[in-house]
């Protein structure tokens, strides 16, 4: 399984009043790492191009500042706009990780099977809904065959 420290560090660059490059690096090993470079996005360096429309936030809201408080309600807040992948691995019998075999039969329930995203170990470059009927056409035929 992947984590955040699998992923680069996230720069960002912009240039200064004076024309002066700024550059700042932000980790993605911890949640705190996430907070700073959110502050730093949204709250030190405010868009000039936004100004006119006065933008405020209002989710969390600014009553909340703490490190603590604002990682805790990002579990409330953060979503995905993706259908979730890779929560069904499928692999081999000796895979001890793996819920579904080749045929997309949950091991262990006889009848069962996992028909969706969720058995593709990484998200596409693209939307997951053309893959996801791939995948739900291909478990079809084998139902049909009685595979």
């Amino acid at each position: 399984m992947r984590t955040s420290k699998d992923f680069p560090a996230c720069t960002t660059s912009r240039s200064g009043d004076r024309g002066t490059a700024e550059r700042q690096t932000f980790g993605t090993s911890s949640p705190g790492t996430a907070i700073e470079a959110a502050r730093h996005w949204c709250g030190a360096h405010p868009q000039r191009a936004l100004a006119p429309f006065r933008p405020e936030e209002f989710r969390p809201g600014p009553q909340y500042q703490s490190d603590e408080a604002l990682a805790r309600l990002a579990g409330g807040i953060a979503t995905t706009s993706f259908h979730p992948v890779g929560t069904t691995r499928m692999g081999r019998a000796d895979d001890p990780m793996a819920v579904v075999d080749s045929h997309l039969r949950v091991r262990g329930v006889r009848g069962l099977r996992v028909v969706d995203a969720g058995v593709m170990p990484m998200i596409t470059s693209g939307n997951t809904n053309a893959p996801t009927l791939m995948i739900a056409e291909k478990a079809a035929a084998w139902i049909a065959r009685g595979e």
